[in-house]
């Protein structure tokens, strides 16, 4: 057995050993790029970001499970000529909260930087609400994404700053029971003067998965990192998950379903290697499918 993955396989716990991943639904090949998945307690309503080839626009859509099967994507009602991205649900369901360059008031037709909004709803079977920006104390004139929370609705996120260490920085705010506090950068066992964002939190705030971009020792472009909290509840060093979910292409967009114990992210892994083909459909079919170099939504069973 190689030497090199003798030593990368030991340096992985025996928890976080993946077992194979796959897409979480070819169905959605027909899609350029899809990335930023999350998903309802219950596994029957899924959001994710569907995008254009340079992922210049951005549009957030639900599918719904009906008799054992996915329905077809629906855009929601409120995404317009601005962009909408990386969809993430609050633990009972009814908040959805998400990225958007769009103005604060729709008189307004200049968009602006990104900020986190949310949306919300009654129960299921109401329809959401009008985007309502989460406000001045997590929001700033730079740009902020990827919202995730934890059970207690502390507020982790992806944010440009000079308060940060490098370009993007991972932040969190804590809520109080009425509002949010000012952003607080995570500390150096997470943030680095690389790149690091689109962090998942644990709903009791065990463990932080995100990514990574370039980081030494990794397996190259974005990989997903795992950190856990120690008993004084400081964040301690972040860990590679391993080479069964990393690639040499990049890893982004984590989402963890802790009761199912399957972790769904996007990657730009590809596969395509050269063949000859019986006419053109078959190549339009073997490069639109699979692991073809585009953003997808992977699903992977692993224990964290």
């Amino acid at each position: 057995m190689n030497k090199l993955f003798l030593i990368i396989f030991c340096l992985i716990p025996c928890s976080l050993i993946a077992q194979q991943v796959e897409l979480f639904d070819e169905n959605l090949s027909r899609f350029h790029n899809i990335r930023d998945f999350c998903i309802t307690s219950n596994g029957n309503e899924a959001y994710f970001t569907i995008q254009s080839p340079s992922q210049e626009l951005s549009q957030i859509v639900v599918i719904k499970k009906i008799n054992d099967k996915w329905s077809e994507p629906q855009l929601l009602p409120f995404c317009d000529e601005y962009s909408y991205l990386e969809p993430f649900l609050s633990c009972n369901g009814n908040k959805l909260f998400f990225a958007s360059n769009r103005p604060f008031k729709d008189s307004v037709q200049v968009k602006k930087d990104f900020d986190i909004w949310y949306v919300e709803r009654k129960n299921v079977n109401e329809k959401w609400s009008e985007p309502i920006n989460l406000g001045s104390n997590v929001n700033s004139k730079s740009d902020e994404f990827y919202p995730s929370l934890s059970e207690n609705n502390n507020l982790y996120f992806t944010k440009e700053s000079s308060l940060g260490l490098g370009k993007d920085d991972l932040f969190f705010c804590r809520w109080d029971g009425n509002k949010y506090s000012a952003p607080e950068l995570l500390n150096t066992n997470i943030n680095s003067d690389g790149y690091e964002f689109n962090a998942f939190i644990a709903k009791d705030e065990s463990f932080l998965l995100y990514t990574k971009y370039n980081a030494a020792g990794g397996f190259g472009s974005g990989d997903l990192y795992l950190a856990r909290k120690n008993s004084l509840g400081e964040w301690q060093k972040a860990e590679n998950i391993g080479h069964k979910v990393n690639t040499k292409f990049m890893e982004y967009c984590p989402y963890y379903d802790a009761e199912n114990e399957t972790l769904y992210f996007t990657s730009r892994r590809d596969e395509l290697t050269t063949k000859k083909f019986a006419n053109l459909a078959e190549f339009q079919s073997y490069i639109s499918n699979g692991a073809n170099g585009l953003s997808k939504i992977y699903k992977v069973k692993i224990k964290f």
